[in-house]
């Protein structure tokens, strides 16, 4: 999946879409890529001299991640006008730094679906090395 089918997927745009292709895709996982551009704004001010990619927007990854899995799941998951929503975010462990040019390996997994609640695991990794694992869980709302 390209960044256009993408854009299909979730309501999120640039500067704050954290996914760059799908990889990988079925019912139940998804795998992800994105490039960490050296060129993004929140080096300047995060660490100047020594930048690292906030924790929080590792989190995004994944979440936006999941976002495309749920949409994309058969029988019409998704209900027309309706996106997924973070509502929880549990267990989450950093474990290695990103830094400028590196590529987010991003797999989720959907683990549980109570009606319009989605329970999802998922692991952002940079090459052999985790840099964060999370337990997160998605509703579905009507946007805006």
């Amino acid at each position: 999946m390209n960044i256009e089918q993408i854009k299909t997927c979730i309501p999120h745009r640039e500067p704050f879409l954290w996914i760059d292709e799908v990889v990988e895709l079925n019912d139940t996982h998804i795998r992800a890529r994105k490039l960490v551009d050296p060129g993004l704004d929140v080096f300047r001010g995060h660490y100047p001299n020594h930048p690292i990619l906030p924790g929080v927007l590792l989190c995004e990854a994944a979440m936006q991640a999941g976002a495309i899995l749920i949409s994309q799941l058969p029988g019409g998951a998704v209900p027309a006008g309706q996106v997924p929503v973070a509502t929880r975010i549990n267990n989450v462990k950093f474990r290695q730094m990103v830094r400028p040019g590196d590529t987010l390996d991003i797999e989720v997994t959907l683990t549980e679906r109570l009606a319009n609640a989605f329970y999802l695991d998922a692991k952002v990794s940079v090459g052999e090395k985790v840099a964060v694992r999370l337990d997160f869980a998605c509703s579905l709302v009507p946007p805006g």
